[in-house]
């Protein structure tokens, strides 16, 4: 049987590997897994969106399903609605893919992705083409409702409201033109903040910037940051689960740093556990071992994030990609949630203050499209034999650093994350691991 699933949903190029057909097909599989019951289904703003939405929506149908339709939203909006009003999601997004992928992800019932036992479970209907078929008078209903205001009201009841509002604060938001524009700039004002926006329009060309926020492509942001006196740059990939910051200077924030600090803030005076994947910092290590935390690693991917968090009953946990998950609100990464909560802690330190205040490490994030990225990884695993974890991909440890190499889930490329107290040797070690995929190419 085909593995269709990757770490997160299904994604591919439009009309090349992800087509309505199959789109179609792979929601009649979800309506005959749940048998029946109902699907909220909503979307980011890439343009085949709504291609894609209405082949989910027909597929649905056909197996007798009840579908409420959510129009463009946040994925962490519409993880938020799953979890208290139905039986199952599909959002038709590639977060912070190129812009000309798209993806399918499917929410169980309790606002979290499916887990891989679940995905296997579909695959297997898909592949059998063993289809739920309603009698023509037992298809199903089509409805619409709004996911957002319940949202945003979830997020202010976990922070102090009257104090963030209280300080003013100047926030320009870059949300890339994706499903962020119709949450964070209306939430940061409903919070008290002056906002100006950039990139606001939801627009699913991407037209100023790639969906994916790195440092290297916020010039905007860090120019306007500067030129406003603003207090905090904000930014989100093309679903606005994920999000990262620029502090009062223009200063870009690492993402590790980043989860660091939300770490940090989430385990002081209280310990207990921090869930995150391998290719995460040692600096939220140290941090976690500060704060008498205990650290438990994952393979990357925030399913295998939040399962573990649950089965733990941790007390924080995300990814160094700015994919933050904060239980008490949900199980999933969520971008806006992660906003309300930085702006809280800035109430009583500027963010180069809490920047300053994390362990200086450095990372180097390279990729290699390759062919054949199974083939690629059994060779890499095959040429090394000592001082590696497999948790997921390869990590190679040195007494100075470490590198992991690690088969992307979702593009036909190969990551590879290097890291050290020193820049000149994080750089030395990405590019061991580069020449190492090389070799066995």
């Amino acid at each position: 049987m085909k593995q269709i699933f990757g770490t997160d949903g299904v994604r591919g190029i439009v009309n090349k590997e992800l087509t309505p057909k199959l789109v179609l097909e792979l929601s009649m599989s979800l309506g005959t897994f749940i048998d029946g019951g109902t699907v909220a289904i909503g979307r980011d703003t890439r343009i085949s969106g709504e291609m894609f939405k209405n082949a989910a929506i027909s597929g649905l149908l056909s197996t007798g399903c009840k579908v409420v339709d959510l129009g463009i939203a946040p994925t962490p909006a519409i993880n938020y609605y799953v979890r208290d009003e139905t039986d199952a999601g599909i959002i038709i997004t590639a977060s912070h893919n190129p812009r000309e992928y798209n993806g399918l992800k499917f929410v169980a019932d309790d606002g979290i992705g499916f887990s891989r036992e679940e995905e296997r479970k579909v695959e297997r209907i898909y592949s059998g083409k063993n289809f739920r078929n309603a009698e023509w008078n037992g298809t199903g209903a089509l409805s619409i409702d709004d996911a957002i205001q319940r949202y945003k009201d979830g997020i202010k009841k976990l922070v102090n409201v009257e104090r963030i509002s209280k300080r003013n604060f100047k926030v320009v938001v870059d949300t890339g033109c994706g499903a962020g524009g119709i949450v964070t700039p209306s939430l940061l004002r409903e919070l008290g903040c002056n906002v100006i926006t950039l990139n606001g329009q939801l627009d699913g060309t991407f037209p100023k910037r790639p969906p994916e926020p790195t440092g290297e492509v916020l010039g905007d942001l860090i120019t306007l940051v500067k030129r406003s006196g603003a207090d905090l740059g904000v930014a989100h990939d093309g679903d606005a689960d994920r999000v990262v910051f620029v502090d009062e200077n223009g200063s870009f924030v690492s993402e590790d740093v980043l989860l660091a600090i939300c770490a940090k803030n989430a385990l002081k005076n209280r310990g207990g556990f921090f869930v995150t994947p391998v290719s995460s910092s040692l600096c939220v290590k140290d941090v976690v071992e500060q704060c008498d935390g205990e650290l438990v690693w994952t393979p990357i991917g925030s399913i295998h994030v939040a399962r573990k968090m649950i089965e733990l009953g941790a007390v924080f946990g995300g990814e160094g990609n700015g994919g933050l998950i904060f239980p008490e609100h949900q199980y999933s990464r969520d971008g806006a949630m992660a906003v309300a909560k930085i702006l809280e802690m800035i109430c009583e330190k500027k963010m180069s203050q809490l920047v300053e205040e994390i362990p200086r490490y450095y990372n180097v994030k390279k990729k290699m499209r390759v062919i054949d990225k199974k083939g690629v990884m059994e060779k890499v695993l095959d040429n090394l034999k000592s001082n590696i974890e497999t948790t997921d991909g390869v990590k190679i440890w040195y007494d100075d650093g470490w590198v992991l190499i690690r088969a992307s889930g979702t593009e036909p490329i190969i990551r590879i994350y290097a890291e050290s107290k020193s820049n000149k040797r994080a750089n030395e070690l990405a590019k061991d691991g580069i020449d190492l995929i090389n070799q066995v190419s």
